[in-house]
């Protein structure tokens, strides 16, 4: 007989193979509410048999935040990503040895017949928040109480239905009275709970899949003698450095990740040299204020219609991010006394 493991048994086998947040979301749950019924990102599309999702997460270490050049980053998301993976495959492995189909879904792919720019099957960032494991922010990244945005989540479904985790009520974004995603963003891409794909790709996908195509255009069409000279060009060093290394084809632009004060990591490591934002301008405040103003009026706003705010918190920000502060803080304290009595 198959045994059956507990959801308290699932996270604690994910912890111990280094899974830095483990959460559980319902299938059912995830298959009634997808992002956008129009073109649903749901389980049951990809198995009618799923009874849950178990979601595992990843930090980024936040020492790559604080370099100059995005190239840091990008390249140790792709590692961030490999181990996440590998933590995924061993724990359905674990799974289906004790009777129990389950399998991995891809946390970063895109399925060209739902919409075009990045949309995969099912969305990481809806499943981590259908698990408990944070809410959305102002750029609609999912920020955790401990990491903020910076993390990594994927997905492994299981025909095991395990007790799911409660969803977030509390708002964990700061929101319109932080607006430091929005200020920091280099291509005025967030939205009001919302985000420009197409803005933010300009950034966060330097040598993307638009921009090969657009070369190899050129390239068809050239002379030969340019010819010869694209092939010593940026593009294409740009282009073979992403297929060997993901760096500059990833989708990833930092500045939003980097800039969020939401998560330890950031009162530990980034608070003192991401306190100013350069990218800030008067217009980048004025559309704070507007988003401000909106949310205090209750404005119509797409990103927080009432499908979309059950992801965002529909209590709203209470302070949560506060509070952390300041359990932190005697956290250090404590840390601190030890080591003096030491």
């Amino acid at each position: 007989m198959p045994s059956q493991p507990t959801a308290t048994d699932v996270k604690a086998y994910a912890t111990d193979l280094g899974a830095h947040l483990v959460g559980i979301a319902s299938a059912a749950t995830l298959n009634a509410f997808p992002p956008d019924p129009r073109v649903p990102q749901t389980p049951e599309r990809i198995s009618p048999h799923a009874k849950s999702v178990i979601v595992i997460a990843q930090r980024i270490p936040v020492g790559a935040f604080r370099c100059k050049r995005n190239d840091p980053v990008q390249y140790i998301d792709m590692l961030v990503m490999r181990r996440m993976d590998k933590i995924a495959y061993r724990l359905s492995d674990w799974l289906e040895g004790q009777g129990h189909p389950t399998f991995v879904t891809a946390a970063q792919e895109t399925d060209w017949n739902y919409k075009r720019a990045s949309y995969g099957r099912l969305s990481t960032r809806h499943l981590g928040i259908e698990a408990g494991l944070g809410t959305f922010g102002l750029e609609v990244n999912i920020l955790s109480p401990e990491f903020g945005p910076r993390l990594y989540l994927t997905g492994i479904l299981t025909e095991l239905e395990l007790e799911p985790d409660a969803i977030m009520t509390e708002q964990v974004c700061i929101g319109e009275s932080c607006s430091r995603c929005l200020h920091a963003c280099p291509s005025d891409a967030v939205r009001h709970f919302g985000i420009d794909k197409r803005a933010c790709a300009v950034e966060a996908q330097e040598y993307g899949f638009s921009t090969m195509l657009k070369f190899w255009d050129r390239f068809l069409k050239a002379e030969r003698a340019e010819k010869a000279a694209m092939f010593t060009s940026r593009e294409v060093l740009g282009t073979w450095q992403g297929f060997l290394r993901v760096v500059g084809s990833f989708g990833d632009c930092p500045r939003c990740l980097a800039v969020c004060p939401v998560g330890n990591d950031y009162h530990a490591h980034l608070a003192d040299i991401q306190k100013v934002i350069p990218e800030k301008t008067p217009d980048k405040q004025a559309m704070a204020k507007e988003f401000k103003a909106a949310r205090k009026l209750g404005d119509e706003v797409p990103g927080l219609d009432d499908w979309n705010v059950r992801w965002v918190g529909p209590e709203g920000y209470q302070g949560i991010v506060a509070r952390q502060l300041q359990a932190f803080k005697k956290l250090q304290a404590e840390r601190t006394e030890e080591g003096t009595e030491s």
